[in-house]
């Protein structure tokens, strides 16, 4: 059997066996053959191994079977589903926090500047001519602030596991964010990534002018980013994994051997390969096979 589907469920969710057979039949019912459920965490993730069946058919069918459960549906060919490249967005990713938009909470504009990421997250405007108008509203933020706004930034679930786990096999694990480098570079030190890829503030004596310096990070640089890495260190795409939740991560979504919409804007989830709507970003580590034994659960360190 070449292909694999595997069933994930919410930590406030139990994945009974009953689901699980309920896919299975889907998946026969279209003629697969389909093999024995593989726990790779009892009540929470389940492989289905299946032959004579796209991808892409064998996932529309469970979904339709499950319809109505909050469970979340990665099918995909089994030979290359372990990733030996993670490119990962940062804000509402990796970790909780938009911080352009927490930074505009510092001068009353949160709302204002929170409603411009959201359209440019949904592919509504220019993610450049976004970024801008975002940063022409902090125009004489004292610097210090910074550190201010980044003792908010929380991690999202399962960060930690996935960037732990995957490091501790020997991936390659990078964060390219369009947001920028003054917490990039944080969130970097704190998960342990490889590297990182963001924008950069233009400050002058200390506060804040206004302005991103150029080049902008955007879709294009995102994408370029992928291939760059994988390039770097000689990882076929089909090796590589991808996720974010905005219009400027789909390029790279799409490109990557798996392309994950993580709890994504509806016009992203709407065209990416795989998506999660409803796990933590543990869900990247069942998806590519890892049993919850294999996790490796050490704490990051301390926000630097």
């Amino acid at each position: 059997m070449n292909a694999v589907a595997t069933l994930i469920a919410p930590r406030s969710t139990v994945l009974d066996e009953s689901a699980v057979l309920s896919a299975r039949a889907a998946l026969v019912a279209l003629g697969a053959d389909a093999g024995a459920p593989d726990w790779l965490a009892p009540g929470t993730a389940c492989d289905l191994p299946f032959g004579n069946l796209a991808p892409e058919q064998a996932e529309a069918a469970i979904r339709h079977a499950l319809a109505g459960a909050a469970l979340d549906v990665v099918a995909q060919p089994a030979a290359t589903r372990r990733k030996r490249l993670l490119v990962a967005d940062m804000e509402s990713t990796i970790i909780e926090q938009e911080m352009l938009d927490e930074l505009g909470d510092y001068v009353g504009l949160k709302d204002r500047i929170a409603g411009i990421t959201a359209r440019a997250m949904n592919g509504e405007i220019d993610f450049k001519a976004a970024l801008h108008e975002r940063v022409a509203l902090l125009k004489g933020l004292k610097e210090e602030v910074i550190d201010e706004v980044w003792q908010r930034a929380t991690l999202m679930p399962g960060a930690a596991e996935l960037v732990a786990t995957m490091r501790a096999n020997g991936a390659v694990c990078v964060l390219v964010s369009g947001g920028f480098h003054c917490f990039t570079g944080r969130v970097r030190a704190w998960l342990g990534f490889d590297d990182d890829r963001g924008n950069a503030l233009e400050i002058a004596n200390g506060v804040l002018t206004g302005r991103a310096l150029e080049p902008i990070l955007d879709k294009d640089s995102k994408l370029e980013a992928l291939l760059a890495y994988a390039g770097e260190h000689r990882v076929p795409m089909a090796e590589t994994m991808a996720v974010g939740d905005g219009a400027n991560d789909l390029p790279m979504l799409l490109a990557a051997g798996l392309g994950v919409a993580y709890h994504a804007k509806p016009t992203v989830a709407a065209e990416a390969r795989a998506r999660v709507d409803h796990g933590d970003l543990t869900a990247l580590l069942y998806a590519q096979g890892y049993r919850v034994t294999e996790f490796r659960s050490e704490f990051p360190t301390p926000q630097p």
